[in-house]
């Protein structure tokens, strides 16, 4: 049954690579990581994921100075509660007082932890529904060019197999709608827009993973 299955693809293959099938097939190509990063979308949605990561990152520097300054306030505390300077009664209070500032520390280091986490999940949501978002956007142009043109298959140039090696061995660029593409991404930018290549490297959210967030 298997080397059955395999009989008919392989059949079926070459039954599309043949020289009719591919009369009746034109194809073109794109560079989807061009098309990304001059994307007049893909800035605006760098900057906002930049803009939320500093406010996070603001919000977390706020709560780890706190943390410091009970944690040294902590240590005055034990340190006077083994002052011997001190009355027995005056060092009770210092050791009870020590002793809640501590659960106090422990709690606020859980929140802290439970922030950092929560933190990570946000920017990941956030930072894979803009990159989908972007690329329904680049699709929906693709198809439109594409259709426009005759084109019955659009291959993305850019794209890279499993063991990192170029998907498209070669290509003339004879076909290629990467710039028709673009223009027409970026014909509805508004006024005073300049859909240029980023500097901050968005195509980096076409990656698996989404931009990770650095909270320490």
């Amino acid at each position: 049954m298997k080397l059955l299955r395999t009989t008919i693809l392989t059949v079926s293959l070459l039954a599309f690579l043949s020289v009719p099938a591919l009369a009746q097939t034109k194809i073109a190509t794109v560079d989807l990581r061009k098309l990304f990063d001059g994307y007049w979308k893909t800035k605006q949605v760098q900057v906002q994921l930049t803009t939320r990561k500093t406010e996070l990152d603001q919000d977390d520097k706020s709560m780890r100075d706190d943390l410091k300054k009970g944690s040294d306030e902590y240590q005055k505390l034990l340190a006077q509660a083994n002052d011997q300077a001190l009355s027995t009664d005056q060092r009770d209070k210092r050791k009870q007082a020590a002793a809640d500032k501590l659960k106090q520390l422990q709690d606020s280091k859980t929140t802290i932890d439970q922030y950092e986490r929560q933190a990570q999940i946000t920017m990941s949501e956030q930072s894979q529904r803009m990159r989908d978002n972007l690329l329904s956007d680049i699709k929906a142009a693709v198809t439109a060019q594409a259709k426009v043109a005759g084109y019955s298959l659009v291959i993305d140039a850019a794209a890279e197999t499993a063991n990192a090696t170029t998907a498209v061995v070669y290509s003339n660029g004879e076909n290629d709608l990467t710039d028709a593409v673009l223009k027409r991404l970026n014909a509805g930018a508004p006024i005073g827009t300049t859909p240029a290549p980023v500097v901050a490297s968005p195509s980096s959210l076409l990656g698996t993973n989404a931009p990770g967030i650095n909270l320490r």
